[in-house]
């Protein structure tokens, strides 16, 4: 078992029923999915750019990404509907937790400058996103390795109703909030 799961299910669940006096234990707010989103707009040019993001993100999630298309095309991107756009990857149960874990202890740590992460960034229902400016900050990726430095998103789902329910779940997590 996955050392968040664990912890949730022991620390976690009493101290969230009795902040948020919760009758049902299935009320308590849980985190459902991770998904990771690399989204690359140089891809329309350059396909290779797209190989190793699928790569590089497979490597950071344990988990094989899967190339997204587009939508709609955009003629002034020069973009038409179905080329591959970017990559992503969806976690959940034990894989999620390891890269939460692995998010907050590891590879947020490794940031310049690290004063901690927005606490604005839900999204009215409890979910969570995090942008990260490149992919080195994971100690998966090698700086030989790569070509050109990636972003990417994080988006914690949860399944609490407000964002104070889902931030005082990802706080009692240990995700590193400034405000």
């Amino acid at each position: 078992m996955a050392r968040l799961k664990d912890t949730y299910q022991n620390d976690i669940v009493p101290k969230l029923r009795a902040e948020f006096n919760y009758k049902n234990l299935m009320e308590v707010p849980r985190i459902e999915k991770i998904v990771v989103n690399m989204g690359l707009g140089e891809a329309i040019q350059n396909v290779k750019i797209l190989d190793s993001a699928v790569v590089e993100l497979s490597a950071i999630t344990g988990q094989k990404a899967v190339i997204t298309k587009a939508k709609k095309s955009i003629a002034s991107f020069k973009l038409r509907e179905g080329m591959p756009i970017g990559c992503m990857v969806t976690l959940r149960r034990d894989r999620m937790y390891e890269f939460l874990d692995r998010l907050m202890n590891v590879a947020l740590a490794r940031v310049r400058d690290f004063k901690g992460v927005s606490g604005k960034a839900f999204d009215g229902q409890g979910n969570y996103t995090l942008g990260i400016k490149e992919q080195l900050i994971f100690p998966e990726i090698s700086y030989d390795q790569i070509d050109k430095i990636k972003g990417m998103n994080v988006t914690i789902v949860t399944s609490a109703k407000t964002d104070e329910e889902g931030k005082a779940l990802l706080k009692h997590f240990g995700m590193p909030f400034r405000n």
